[in-house]
């Protein structure tokens, strides 16, 4: 089955990942926001939408990243977890693909490998992102420089 979705804990990630927004608080808009900028990079790169699921308690905190269909940001609810919403989403998705889990919470990981779906550690898929990110960017570099070779030749 294809992989249809990433389902991220937000907060196991950014505390997985301390060169995010270096400095700010884990819960602070600065490094939700560097991490929403991060992913969405990372989504452009490989064209698998992805949520991202913050505690929230029942409040969003607010991001300069407004929530898209490709690129989901939801805060749970009080007496709510993103864990509970991450089970959730990967019980309902099942039917459509395989969906994947990103969290440090090895019940969690369980839960979503018994419904079907896949789960990484958050070191894990740091590594993923940044491997991915430094391909593309490789990538551009080339096709850079052989646009400009091109065009220098056309002259």
């Amino acid at each position: 089955m294809a992989l249809v979705r990433i389902l991220v804990d937000g907060y196991s990630l950014l505390h997985n990942w301390p060169e995010l927004a270096p400095g700010k608080p884990r819960h602070s808009m600065e490094a939700r926001d560097e991490l929403i900028r991060i992913l969405t990079l990372y989504r452009d790169a490989t064209s698998t939408p992805i949520t991202i699921v913050f505690d929230g308690a029942g409040k969003s905190p607010g991001t300069a990243f407004p929530s898209t269909p490709d690129l989901e940001i939801l805060y749970s609810r009080s007496g709510q977890t993103a864990d509970q919403i991450i089970e959730r989403v990967a019980a309902r998705m099942s039917d459509f693909g395989e969906v994947l889990a990103v969290t440090d919470d090895h019940a969690e990981r369980d839960t979503v490998f018994y419904q079907g779906g896949m789960a990484s550690s958050c070191s894990n898929f740091i590594e993923a992102v940044e491997r991915t990110l430094q391909e593309q960017e490789r990538e551009i570099t080339r096709h850079n420089r052989r646009q400009n070779t091109a065009f220098k030749a056309s002259r």
